[in-house]
């Protein structure tokens, strides 16, 4: 039975994808279900996953597809590779997981190139862009400027900046996501946000497998346990589950444009 307080939950970074979720798709799914969270936008992080993710898409109606490629495999964002994602986008919802993270063995000049080239292509059409950020926010921000990230939007992924970064963002009309990292004890950070962010400005994640909240961690994470986040969150804005549930799901149904139950035929 779904959780009438917490129905039609977005789970707006979930790689249902890959391991240890995959092999236990409907199981994953029904949890979900049951917990209130109805839709799963699942990101691309490398060329050889897209057309996986897009097959899901078209086998369970409520996973929602997004192509890109990590920071991680930013050196294969090659001519080919873009070419391909250009023909991918047209039944995607977003762009990503696109961004920087100087905590990879990747020559930033290399990641940055990658960045900048989804950003051209997802303004060129129209698709909001899924933007994955560590230890790299005024260059992230400097390079989502130039290429006028402004004109689709997206959604900062497990935003771990500050709440002056986040602000910065919010103004090029991006989404501030908080993950299970919310319930995590001595979450200085994320409480913040999760206190002084406008909520018609945030929207809630799992990133699973990983990030799990407090009570399950030490456990591969799963979107049905994105509703602890959404309590942590209820009450750090001294509110209700209800409320925060509804706000941070029609904040995602906006900027992902998004219309019904849902997303391929």
């Amino acid at each position: 039975m779904q959780s009438e307080a917490h129905a039609g939950l977005i789970d707006t970074h979930c790689h249902l994808d890959l391991e240890p979720l995959a092999p236990h798709l409907p199981q994953v799914l029904a949890a979900a279900r049951r917990a209130g969270v109805t839709r799963f936008v699942v990101p691309g992080v490398h060329p050889d996953g897209w057309k996986r993710i897009r097959a899901l898409a078209v086998a369970h109606h409520e996973i929602l597809p997004a192509v890109g490629i990590h920071p991680m495999h930013a050196a294969l964002a090659d001519d080919d590779a873009l070419s391909a994602l250009a023909r991918l986008a047209a039944g995607s919802v977003a762009i990503g997981e696109i961004g920087l993270d100087p905590t990879y063995p990747v020559p930033l000049e290399i990641q940055e190139a990658a960045f900048r080239g989804q950003l051209k292509l997802a303004v060129s059409r129209g698709l909001p862009v899924l933007v994955h950020c560590r230890r790299a926010f005024q260059r992230t921000l400097q390079i989502m400027r130039e290429e006028r990230a402004d004109r689709v939007g997206g959604i900062m992924h497990a935003f771990s900046g500050s709440l002056e970064m986040a602000r910065e963002f919010i103004r090029l009309g991006f989404l501030i996501s908080l993950s299970g990292t919310l319930t995590w004890p001595g979450a200085v950070r994320p409480l913040r946000l999760a206190r002084e962010v406008p909520l018609e400005h945030l929207v809630l994640e799992t990133d699973a497998p990983d990030m799990s909240p407090q009570g399950h961690r030490g456990s591969a994470n799963q979107p049905a346990w994105m509703v602890e986040t959404l309590l942590a969150l209820a009450a750090a804005k001294d509110s209700t589950p209800e409320i925060v549930a509804a706000a941070t799901r029609d904040n995602a149904v906006r900027i992902l444009s998004l219309s019904g139950e849902s997303n391929v035929s």
